[in-house]
């Protein structure tokens, strides 16, 4: 975990020269963030996240030699502490549920502010799982409806029990709440609701929020639903 002071190290991937260019001068205006590298694709990606090991990789998803798709399960596999951030310009992009089965920590389109970028990533390293909110409410209306089931993660049917407020914890994640949200709307610290999606996520062998969330809206736990 960053201390509050140190900065976070960022590599861009995206088959645009122009684009990575005003993104990393957008970035290095930043004191808390830091363009460490560049990849016009995803293998230069993988190649370059597996040298410089970065925090955050934000990486397109239509790129050239290797897509953004492939260049995410690469660096899952092999650089297991960059938190992947998938950028795509439409949100029925088919290779959502792809990227996040892969271990993807975040989903946003192109067009979002400045501002919202640095806030999502700064997000991401408070192991929080930015969606832009269309693309949220096309991840969980295709997963109510079974259409993405077979693209997310099954946590094994031995896993262990999750606790009262593990549970709690997850079905506002679910919800799309902070850690700080979450803190506030339990009465507990932001420490605490960490602790609990950590060990909710061991239990259940998922990667993400992003997955906790698919697991509690596919088992119908969410708030008002019966299991």
């Amino acid at each position: 975990m960053q201390s509050p002071t140190s900065t976070t190290r960022i590599l861009l991937a995206d088959d645009t020269a122009l684009f990575r260019t005003a993104i990393a001068e957008l970035i290095g205006t930043q004191e808390d963030l830091e363009v460490v590298g560049e990849a016009e694709n995803g293998l230069e990606a993988v190649e370059k996240a597996r040298a410089l090991k970065p925090d955050v990789v934000v990486m397109d998803i239509e790129m050239p030699v290797m897509d953004g798709v492939e260049g995410t399960r690469l660096i899952c596999e092999q650089v297991p502490n960059a938190k992947v951030v998938m950028l795509t310009v439409s949100d029925s992009d088919d290779h959502l549920f792809d990227a996040i089965r892969f271990g993807a920590h975040g989903y946003l389109l192109k067009n979002l502010r400045p501002a919202e970028l640095f806030s999502l990533i700064r997000a991401v390293m408070r192991d929080e799982s930015p969606l832009s909110p269309a693309i949220a409410k096309r991840l969980l209306g295709q997963i109510r409806d079974g259409t993405a089931l077979a693209s997310l993660p099954v946590p094994p049917s031995d896993a262990p029990t999750l606790t009262r407020r593990e549970l709690e914890v997850l079905q506002l994640v679910a919800d799309g709440l902070s850690n700080k949200e979450i803190a506030t709307s339990l009465f507990i610290t932001e420490g605490t609701v960490k602790n609990h999606i950590h060990n909710s996520l061991e239990k259940l062998q998922l990667e993400n929020r992003t997955q906790a969330a698919a697991y509690i809206v596919r088992h119908g736990l969410g708030r008002g639903e019966s299991a």
